[in-house]
C-alpha cells in the first residue's frame, strides 16, 4: 500500500515532534526545538499533498472495485464548502508508519494517531483534506499533567470511590483527543401565545369573593445565533459533550493539521443534517426560555402555541480538544470528560458497596453507643440526685 500517513519530524535533528498546549508550539523532546504551527504547515505541504493524494487514489480504488451503491448528497450554504461525503462505518483500515514501517490498523475514522511501535505522532491528512477538512480547531490548552492534576483534584474527597480509580495506573490512562463537531450559525423567528391568570379575593359579609383575571399573551422574537456546537462522533456521548460546555469560541482558529502531533483525532461519522436537528432544538429552547423571562406579573403563565422559523442556516466543521479516560469496573463502563481548553471535568463515579458498608455499619455502632452513654448519663444523674436530697 502506498504511503499515506505523514510523521512530523524535527528539521533539527528529525526526533517527533508534538504539539505544546503550553506553548502553542511543536517542540521536538530530544533536541528542545520548537517550531510554530504555520512554520510546519508550510515545510510539510507538499509531503501532505503527496500522501493525501494517495489517500484518495487508494479509495477511488477501493470504490471502483467494491461499487457501492450511491448515497443521498447533503447540501448546505455553499459559502461554507460543501462537506459532503459518504457516512463513514467502523470498518478497519492499515496505514504504515513512515518512521518504523509498522503496520497500524485503525478505525475508518482516525485522523490522528501515535504508532504504538515508535510512538511517534501519526498524521492522516487523507482524512482531513477537501470535503473532509475542518474549517476550524481550537488547539489543546491544558495540558498532560495538568489534566492529570484535575483527574486527581476531582476523585479527592470522594469517600466512596473504589481504591482501582483513584491509582496512578488509571489516572495515566488519560488521552488527548481532538472530537469533531458541527457549528451552526442562523436566525431564528418566533411566535409563542400563552395563556395567563391573575387572582384577587375580597371579603363581602361572611363571604369570600374570588376574582381570576384571564390574558391571552403574544410574544414576536427574532434571535441571531452563531456557533450552536452539535459532536460528531458517534463514540461520544452527546451529554458527555454536552455537559463539558462552553468553549472561548474567540479561540476558533483556521485549521491545521500542525495541531495534532501528540493528539488523537476522528472525523466526524455523524452528518451535518443528522447533527442540524440537535442544533436547531437547542436554538428553539434557547429562544423559548428567553421569551418565557419576558412574561411577568401573572400569578400564573402556561405556554399556549409556538411557532418557530429558522433561516439563514449555515454549517462548520470543527475540532475541539477533549481530555478522556475510560475504565471498567464491575463489568460497567465509566467515561470522564474534560474540556481541553477551560479545564471543566465531568463523569459520573461509582459507590464502592464495600465502603458504603463500611460506613453504615459504623453509623451503627456509633448510634448504638450514644444510645448506650445516654442510658448510662441518665442513671448517674439520678444518683446523683439522691444523694443532694439526702435520699428524698
Amino acid at each position: 500500500m502506498a504511503e499515506q500517513i505523514t510523521n512530523y519530524k524535527c528539521p533539527q535533528c528529525t526526533g517527533p515532534l508534538k504539539f505544546s498546549s503550553s506553548t502553542s508550539k511543536l517542540e521536538c523532546e530530544y533536541c528542545d526545538s520548537s517550531f510554530s504551527p504555520e512554520e510546519i504547515e508550510t515545510m510539510y505541504a507538499q509531503k501532505d499533498l503527496e500522501a493525501s493524494k494517495s489517500f484518495k487514489d487508494e479509495n477511488e480504488k477501493k470504490l471502483t472495485e467494491e461499487q457501492p451503491e450511491q448515497e443521498d448528497q447533503i447540501q448546505w450554504d455553499e459559502s461554507n464548502a460543501a462537506h459532503n461525503a459518504e457516512e463513514a462505518s467502523m470498518e478497519m483500515r492499515t496505514y504504515n508508519c513512515p518512521s518504523c514501517g509498522a503496520e497500524l490498523v485503525c478505525e475508518k475514522t482516525t485522523a490522528a494517531t501515535s504508532c504504538p511501535y515508535c510512538g511517534n505522532p501519526s498524521i492522516i491528512p487523507g482524512q482531513m483534506t477537501g470535503v473532509l477538512k475542518p474549517d476550524y480547531i481550537i488547539p489543546f490548552r491544558m495540558d498532560r499533567e495538568k489534566a492529570k492534576d484535575a483527574l486527581k483534584k476531582y476523585y479527592n474527597h470522594k469517600r466512596f470511590l473504589p481504591t482501582a480509580f483513584s491509582t496512578n495506573n488509571q489516572i495515566e490512562k488519560i488521552q488527548g483527543i481532538y472530537v469533531p463537531f458541527w457549528f451552526f450559525d442562523g436566525t431564528i423567528d418566533a411566535t409563542v401565545t400563552y395563556k395567563a391568570l391573575n387572582k384577587s379575593s375580597s371579603r363581602s359579609g361572611d363571604y369570600i369573593i374570588t376574582t381570576t383575571e384571564h390574558y391571552h399573551v403574544v410574544r414576536f422574537a427574532t434571535l441571531d445565533f452563531e456557533n450552536i456546537p452539535t459532536d460528531a462522533s458517534k463514540k461520544m456521548p452527546d451529554d458527555l459533550m454536552d455537559s463539558i460546555e462552553p468553549f472561548n469560541y474567540s479561540e476558533l482558529t483556521e485549521f491545521s493539521t500542525a495541531y495534532l502531533p501528540g493528539f488523537l483525532a476522528d472525523k466526524y461519522d455523524v452528518s451535518m443534517e443528522e447533527s442540524k436537528k440537535r442544533s436547531c432544538s437547542r436554538a428553539k429552547n434557547t429562544i423559548l426560555s428567553l421569551v418565557r423571562s419576558t412574561v411577568q406579573g401573572y400569578d400564573s403563565v402556561s405556554e399556549r402555541s409556538n411557532q418557530m422559523n429558522i433561516k439563514n442556516l449555515k454549517a462548520h466543521y470543527a475540532f475541539l480538544p477533549v481530555w478522556l479516560i475510560h475504565t471498567k469496573w464491575n463489568n460497567q463502563n465509566f467515561l470522564f470528560a474534560m474540556n481541553g481548553q477551560t479545564g471543566k471535568f465531568v463523569g459520573n463515579l461509582p459507590i464502592c458497596p464495600k465502603k458504603l458498608r463500611t460506613l453504615f455499619f459504623g453509623l451503627i455502632i456509633g448510634i448504638s453507643s450514644l444510645f448506650y452513654f445516654l442510658h448510662i448519663s441518665e442513671a448517674i444523674v439520678r444518683i446523683i440526685m439522691l444523694i443532694l436530697t439526702g435520699g428524698e
